[in-house]
Order: structure tokens, then sequence, then C-alpha cells
């Protein structure tokens, strides 16, 4: 169930879905979450709101994954490397991709009327 925000600036990108589709794609293959469960956003900055690290280019792209904890490192390394492949098929070089990602226990999520997390059947694994 994670929630995921791709900051980058505005002005390159063609096709939004593509880009979210793209992330949500590699979170689908890598921890396994239902074609259902998407949250991802997308948010283009204009260019003079989004500094860029030096080296980088115009396409630098942060992609931050706020999930439950419990992926084991394989599904993270895994998630890293689908991410960078499948926005790299979208012309967003390997260099320019920075990702985050930010796990918290599940009581700390209100989900499905604001039920704890870790007291719903969620219907798929976490701990991939």
């Amino acid at each position: 169930m994670p929630n995921t925000l791709i900051a980058t600036r505005s002005g390159w990108i063609r096709d939004p879905y593509a880009v979210i589709d793209a992330v949500h794609d590699a979170l689908q293959e890598a921890l396994k979450i239902p074609e259902w469960d998407r949250t991802v956003r997308l948010i283009e900055h204009e260019p003079s709101h989004f500094a860029i690290p030096p080296g980088r280019g115009q396409n630098y792209t942060i992609v931050e994954v706020t999930l439950f904890a419990g992926r084991s490192f394989e599904a993270k390394r895994a998630l890293y490397q689908a991410i960078v492949r499948n926005l790299g098929a979208l012309g967003i070089a390997a260099t320019d991709i920075k990702i985050a990602l930010i796990e918290s226990p599940m009581e700390n999520w209100g989900i499905r009327g604001g039920t704890p997390a870790s007291e719903v059947d969620l219907g798929f694994p976490v701990a991939v």
C-alpha cells in the first residue's frame, strides 16, 4: 500500500501517465502489490523551484516511496532496479534518478475508514 511521489522539473515530460505507470509497474514487480493498489503522484515543479545537483541533467527525477516496514533488502534492490529500468525507457538517465524509501510501521497508517493497517487484511503480503 505504498504512497509514491515523483518530483521533477516541468517542461520535459510528454506523457505524465507513462511516468506514473513506469513507477507503479516497478512497485508491482518488485513489491508484489496488486494492480489496484495505485497511489502515485507526479509533481512537476517550475525550474526555479527545483534545484538539481551538480552534474545531473534537466530530467533529474526524485521518487519517494512511503511504505509499510517489512520488505527485504532484495525486494528493495529489485525496486530500485525496476524503477531505473522503467524510467530509463522514457529517456531518464540512471544517474538522474534518486529513489528514497520511507518506511513506517503498519500501525502508523490509518486506512479503510481509519483502521490501523496492522488490523486490516490487505489481501497481499508485505514481507516480500
